[in-house]
């Protein structure tokens, strides 16, 4: 049984169940019992509260034949997804900070743009997960940190500046990474929330580079 002719159901139980009452109340000093009086209140507020639910669950139904028949009108390979993710691109601007201006850069800040088809930016969401290595290291200890940010998170992270559109992802700077004296890379890989998708890309950070 679905949930609207369960509710329709149990809304008609009680409609009956009133009705029952209220005849077996015609008898001689059946009106004043108290006990009866509270039976009929309680059922009657049921009635009530199961005729909303009755009449949302309706409007709920109408807007979901509405949205089935719009996406019955597009074409079959967009009806999931009319942005898909072809690749990200970790920007430029990704580089270690002085976020407290004490002279040491302590922050990792690494910006992350999702493209789509046309080559243009979207909030697509996903799960991603970053690494940073010195790759001129043994591989042992190539790998300085990694770290991973979930979809409840990473939606957060959206920022829009005036020369870009990216999640900006900031990480602490591991202990004992030399990151002014070698090249180190930053490494992503973004696993598509809707497909399943996942795609990489990597950006080389240079001693002394700016951002």
């Amino acid at each position: 049984m679905s949930e609207r002719h369960g509710k329709s159901w149990l809304l008609g139980v009680a409609m009956a169940t009133l009705a029952a009452i209220s005849l077996s109340g015609c008898g001689i000093g059946a009106a004043r019992d108290p006990e009866l009086q509270l039976e009929v209140e309680k059922l009657e507020r049921q009635r009530a509260e199961l005729q909303t639910e009755l009449d949302q669950s309706q409007v709920e139904i109408k807007q979901l034949e509405e949205q089935i028949q719009a996406l019955s009108g597009l074409p079959k390979d967009e009806r999931d997804n009319p942005y898909p993710l072809k690749s990200i691109k970790i920007t430029r601007y990704t580089n270690f900070y002085d976020k407290d201006e004490d002279g040491r850069k302590e922050k990792l800040v690494v910006y992350v743009e999702p493209i789509d088809a046309e080559g243009d930016t979207l909030k697509a969401a996903g799960t991603a997960h970053v690494q940073l290595w010195n790759l001129n290291k043994p591989t042992d200890q190539a790998l300085l940190g990694q770290w991973e940010i979930q979809p409840s998170e990473l939606r957060k992270l959206w920022a829009k500046t005036l020369v870009s559109t990216s999640y900006r992802l900031t990480f602490d700077v591991p202990d004992g990474a030399e990151i002014l004296s070698e090249p180190l890379t930053v490494k992503v890989t973004f696993t598509d929330y809707l497909t399943g998708k996942t795609l990489r890309n990597q950006h080389v950070i240079e001693p002394g580079s700016q951002p």
